[in-house]
């Protein structure tokens, strides 16, 4: 056997839905024993659905978001359930807790018999260290609380990774794990292609550039990130496995190809954030390359729901990225000097807790505010300039020419909220 055909079987094998089953059963997770006569009841109701009530044509949206596989039968649609996942049948009560819905297409997990619930949990906690609750408290905490100059910068490596990692989604068009024999416990990315997993480069990026950027800025045993890279590493990446939602293959590609992100641009993370706090016209070139990666990422593939969360990752890494440029001209944050170095740990007190505290209280109300108001601006105001209902606000967002200004609009804000308003909040009231 040449090495091309060895190579060949060991991704075949890697891909194997099977071995993600596997994983499952393992964990304790297995599907009701009524599965079959679900999935049946599901496909009937699918049907109905698409023939609409009176047997007339499929109601408006029905065929939204699909595209093409890629030629060669190597892909599969996007912007619909990639490894379908059966329907929900009647309630259970051993259904494994309260899962993610898709907010857009309303589609939920599949009912499950779970006998391990620890692991359950852990899992859990492991799949949300790559959602964005976990982004929207994690980088702030950086930047108000512990290190300004690493939230920045561990925001322009997530960036660049998720961003990677999302078109390089929609060029090789991988499906989702079959769903049977895997069981699909999450689904809130079921209509985004497989190949490479963003969570599990995610969660090789994010602890990896926190040691790298902090062990000789600030004082502390190098033991600690030894052991915190592969504990957060490996729950993030066995959690998809588990949720069913990635392929060992998959997560194997994303860590592999974020170890090859890091070694190539890591060296000029510090170029960049210089560049984005110092130079003049940063912010238009910011903004400028930001909207460009998003037009050139859109062309890859249709319309899915992908699409929205890159628009996302870009507007908020914009809006850090300017809102960084006039904290610093405006002196709001200031980076030590470069001969104290390395910085002692603070010690713990109730005043610094209490300020800290304070600091997400305050910042995160602020920033859920200004998420509030420009969903409300960006969504009726994208309707009107393209002519589409907003009555039912969940269906406009699944018109690309609405979901796209309003992800990148409101995050741009929202991250521009994080290093410039708050901040000058902190400033006024004397808790910066």
């Amino acid at each position: 056997m040449s090495l091309r055909q060895r190579l060949v079987q060991l991704v075949g094998s890697l891909q194997d839905p099977q071995k993600v089953a596997r994983f499952q059963r393992l964990c304790g997770v297995e599907a009701p024993v009524s599965r079959t006569a679900t999935a049946a009841a599901g496909e009937s109701r699918r049907q109905e659905l698409q023939l609409g009530a009176s047997g007339g044509p499929p109601p408006p949206g029905s065929y939204r978001n699909q595209c093409p596989a890629k030629p060669g039968g190597g892909g599969a649609p996007n912007g619909v359930r990639n490894g379908r996942a059966t329907e929900l049948g009647p309630a259970s009560q051993r259904r494994a807790g309260v899962l993610r819905r898709n907010s857009l297409t309303g589609e939920e997990g599949q009912l499950a018999h779970v006998s391990n619930m620890p692991l359950y949990y852990l899992f859990c906690f492991g799949t949300e260290l790559g959602n964005e609750l976990f982004y929207i408290l994690f980088f702030p905490f950086w930047i108000w609380n512990l290190d300004a100059l690493v939230g920045r910068r561990l925001v322009v490596i997530w960036v660049l990774a998720m961003y990677l990692g999302q078109c390089t989604k929609d060029i090789i068009r991988w499906p989702r794990p079959a769903s049977p024999p895997v069981v699909k416990l999450e689904v809130f990315y079921n209509s985004e292609y497989s190949m490479p997993s963003t969570h599990a480069m995610s969660g090789t990026a994010i602890p990896i550039s926190m040691i790298l950027l902090t062990y000789g800025r600030w004082q502390y045993p190098l033991i600690y990130g030894l052991i915190l890279i592969p504990c957060w590493c490996s729950l993030v990446c066995l959690s998809r496995i588990y949720m069913g939602m990635h392929s060992i293959l998959d997560v194997i590609a994303g860590f592999v190809y974020t170890i090859l992100i890091l070694a190539i641009f890591y060296p000029f993370v510090d170029l960049i954030d210089n560049f984005n706090q110092t130079h003049k016209y940063a912010p238009l070139i910011i903004i400028g390359l930001h909207l460009a990666l998003g037009i050139f990422s859109f062309t890859l593939d249709t319309w899915s729901t992908s699409r929205g969360d890159t628009a996302e990752i870009l507007g908020s890494g914009a809006g850090i990225a300017c809102g960084s440029h006039f904290t610093y001209k405006m002196g709001l944050i200031l980076d030590p000097p470069l001969d104290i170095l390395p910085l002692p740990r603070p010690p713990i007190s109730v005043t610094l807790f209490g300020k800290a505290i304070l600091r997400i209280l305050v910042g995160m109300l602020f920033v859920l505010v200004v998420r509030d108001i420009m969903k409300r601006i960006t969504i009726p105001l994208a309707c009107k300039i393209f002519n589409i209902p907003c009555d039912d606000v969940r269906k406009a967002r699944q018109h690309m020419e609405v979901e796209l200004p309003y992800r990148y609009i409101t995050y741009g804000m929202v991250g521009f909220s994080i290093t410039f308003f708050v901040p000058y909040i902190f400033f006024f009231i004397g808790i910066s």
